[in-house]
């Protein structure tokens, strides 16, 4: 199993970043798929998640109404655009595979990636 992130980089803020998380090795659309963030000296914590068939998406609230989370039609690529990006919104992005979704809660499984730097400059 194989999950690697791409597409971090320096922004400045109020600017806009995509980031992409590609799953390889296992029936990963059968299952939801999540990003979370982990900024330094601070605990991970989740940021947004997308059930199996991309129909159902939850967020934080400090990136709701900016975060998009989606995922392509084969289901083994999540997709987290990031508007309005703050310089509070920096941090190593992590992307999670094959997790549980239910009820708009996202369960992760062990299957995470490097992760991918992003950075907000004021």
């Amino acid at each position: 199993v194989q999950v690697v992130e791409s597409g971090g980089g320096l922004v400045q803020a109020g600017g806009s970043l995509m980031v992409s998380c590609a799953a390889s090795g296992g029936a990963f659309s059968n299952y939801g798929m999540g990003w979370y963030r982990q900024a330094p000296g601070k605990e991970r914590e989740f940021v947004a998640a997308i059930n199996w068939s991309g129909g159902s998406t939850s967020y934080a609230d400090s990136v709701k109404g900016r975060f998009t989370i989606s995922r392509s039609n084969a289901g083994n690529t999540v997709y987290l655009q990031m508007n309005s990006l703050k310089p509070e919104d920096t941090a190593i992005y992590y992307c999670n595979a094959a997790g549980s979704y239910y009820g708009g809660t996202y369960y992760p499984s062990a299957y995470w990636g490097q992760g991918t730097p992003v950075t907000v400059s004021s």
